[in-house]
């Protein structure tokens, strides 16, 4: 059965909480999804898609047909107008949203084995900062994405846009504080995996370069203003630097993260040709 919504009901405005208000998104436990990509990779992954929203005023194309034929969720036939308010474009109307339930914010989530790689990012602020860690952390093989203190949300359109997909892909997990992360940490070594917990820092005492990437890690990316938190500071066992040679002082936060992981990829990558 299709639901037609045509005006700002409270249908409407649930959906448009979901964009803007982090509180109806947990109260819900559910997050709106925008973008070809970022849906498909939800379908393809096998999350929880819970409504699918669809453009009555357009010819549909075959990709959105075939994901309102085979995803077993609630249709519902949205006017342009509202399409458009809920699409985050000024320029575009698209022609599929989703809702899609939010994951259990669970460290069991993230696959634990010899060779794992996961990064922690402490207390971003900015979620467009978030979804690009994801999308680099994704791409350069790691095993999950940990987002620590108080933080910007991971399920934030913004944050969502700038994963392209990943966040569906890729675990992430959203912790209060470091304790847990130490805990689990101390349970992953305890099975016998000898993690090691690197943070990067620019006054760092090896360039990133020299630490063995191939071991068991655990990379640290701080807040975007004020660096690591003094525990997860006092919990690193080396601290790594990205050697700089221009004038710029530092890098955006998860600039930063992908340096380190493109140098944690080519390690390991080298290490299986040999």
């Amino acid at each position: 059965m299709v639901l037609r919504v045509s005006g700002r009901n409270a249908r409407f405005q649930q959906w448009k909480a979901l964009l803007g208000n982090r509180t109806k998104r947990q109260r819900h436990g559910e997050f709106l999804v925008q973008g070809v990509r970022p849906i498909t990779m939800a379908i393809e992954h096998g999350w929880q898609i819970r409504e699918l929203l669809y453009d009555t005023s357009a010819p549909l194309s075959g990709w959105a047909r075939e994901a309102l034929d085979k995803v077993p969720a609630e249709n519902f036939a949205v006017s342009r107008e509202l399409m458009h308010d809920l699409g985050g474009k000024a320029d575009t109307v698209p022609e599929l949203l989703a809702v899609v339930a939010l994951p259990e914010d669970t460290l069991r989530r993230i696959p634990v084995g010899p060779a794992m790689l996961t990064v922690v990012f402490d207390r971003p602020t900015s979620p467009g900062n978030i979804g690009t860690l994801v999308r680099s952390a994704d791409a350069f093989g790691a095993v999950g994405v940990i987002v620590t203190g108080h933080a910007a949300d991971v399920y934030d359109p913004k944050a969502v846009r700038a994963s392209t997909g990943s966040l569906f892909a890729l675990p992430v997990v959203r912790v209060p504080s470091h304790q847990a992360v130490l805990s689990w940490v101390a349970d992953v070594r305890a099975g016998g995996i000898d993690m090691s917990i690197i943070g990067a820092d620019e006054r760092g005492t090896l360039d990133a370069a020299e630490y063995d990437f191939t071991q068991p890690t655990l990379t640290l990316i701080g807040n975007e203003t004020n660096g690591l938190s003094s525990g997860w500071r006092e919990a690193c066992d080396q601290f790594v630097r990205i050697p700089m040679f221009g004038s710029a002082s530092s890098l955006n936060a998860a600039t930063a993260a992908s340096v380190v992981l493109y140098e944690s990829a080519r390690q390991r990558t080298a290490a299986t040709r040999q």
